[in-house]
């Protein structure tokens, strides 16, 4: 089939336009200075946070219960001994987990209840105390301490200010060398990065247990058997740093000025 030499001409000539349309539309703004500039604040962590792992493994469900129970308490005895108020204590709920013999039919030959406790504490000189004493008998399960900053929205504002400074200090010293003066922000992206050198020590988590015999066969859930098998007191947890390293936030800012005539 030949196509009419006026089609072609029309073709020819609308290409151009139709390629251009399809193209996105690229924006200047007249009269503006565009700046890049990054701020921090860095300040020590004045608050631990310390977590505590709960676990309790019976026959019987009230047994198992009971118990994590009472573990969850002392470590709350322990906060509170060392000067922590209800509100630096938080208790998790606790959850239970059956073990059948093959067949979830039948009752449940073991339970396990396990929970969590979180300690906020502000005075670091309690940190080892409460850790030792937690941890003593069995009673609960290290797992970790983190230091951080109580009011982490204000040292963000702070980055946030330290960005904003030296990206209108660069745009006034560049404006300069050609006579001219910063005017107001017409716009401005922002970005603000994770905390930087939070310090954290974490215990491994362990779930061993010693044969008081030579029988170590599992049932079909995986677990060694019960009366042949006794939990091993956990490894001490490390011990908390002398003093914790200091905590940066960082701020990105990309701003649009307007140029003063």
């Amino acid at each position: 089939m030949k196509l009419p030499s006026l089609f072609i001409v029309l073709f020819v000539l609308l290409a151009p336009l139709l390629a251009a349309a399809q193209q996105p539309e690229v924006k200047f703004i007249a009269d503006t200075l565009v700046v890049q500039a990054e701020g921090s604040y860095e300040s020590d962590p004045d608050l631990a946070i310390m977590t505590f792992d709960i676990s309790s493994q019976e026959k019987e469900l009230k047994e198992a219960y009971t118990k994590a129970t009472q573990s969850m308490r002392s470590v709350v005895a322990v906060a509170e001994h060392n000067g922590l108020g209800k509100d630096a204590i938080q208790t998790g709920v606790l959850t239970v987990t059956p073990f059948y013999e093959g067949d979830r039919k039948k009752r449940a030959r073991a339970y396990r209840v396990q929970g969590h406790v979180v300690l906020r504490v502000q005075d670091f000189s309690k940190v080892g105390p409460i850790m030792d004493d937690s941890v003593q008998d069995g009673i609960a399960d290290f797992r970790s301490l983190t230091y951080e900053l109580s009011n982490e929205e204000a040292a963000k504002q702070k980055a946030v200010a330290d960005a904003m400074h030296r990206a209108a200090g660069r745009a006034t010293v560049a404006l300069e060398q050609t006579k001219q003066k910063l005017g107001p922000a017409r716009s401005v992206s922002l970005e603000v990065r994770n905390l930087i050198g939070i310090a954290q020590i974490q215990s491994l988590p362990y779930d061993v247990y010693a044969y008081e015999s030579g029988d170590r066969s599992r049932d079909s859930g995986g677990l060694f058997s019960l009366g042949t098998a006794k939990k091993v007191a956990p490894p001490p947890p490390p011990p908390p740093p002398v003093q914790p390293g200091k905590i940066t936030i960082t701020a990105s800012v990309q701003c649009v000025f307007q140029i003063e005539k």
